[in-house]
């Protein structure tokens, strides 16, 4: 880690397009302008945090997708996979197993 001492309007460089220019100083903080390309994503740490946090949140725990996936099989077994002796066309495609699992989250 790199560690410098900027004063108002002084900038840093980083390669040779990025510049972070110190704007104000006050007891409040710190407000700097960052000069990037477009295709740089620039985010402050706390919010890289939270976004993280949230997709974890909204994507459901495989082990619970595989026991309600097992309780819907037992349900409708007409949809099990059969290992031996396939019947052409009764496979479940990932789509059907996602249907299925997000039908189960409906019920409960």
């Amino acid at each position: 880690m790199l560690i410098l001492r900027r004063k108002k309007d002084e900038s840093i460089l980083i390669g040779d397009n990025i510049r972070i220019t110190i704007v104000e100083c006050g007891s409040e903080g710190v407000r700097i302008a960052i000069d990037a390309p477009k295709q740089i994503s620039i985010l402050r740490e706390e919010l890289s945090k939270a976004e993280v946090v949230n997709k974890d949140a909204l994507m459901p725990q495989s082990e619970f997708l595989h026991a309600m996936q097992a309780a819907l099989l037992k349900r409708h077994p007409q949809h099990q996979e059969n290992t031996s002796d396939k019947e052409p066309g009764m496979e479940i495609t990932t789509d059907q197993k996602d249907n299925i699992a997000a039908a189960a989250e409906n019920e409960s």
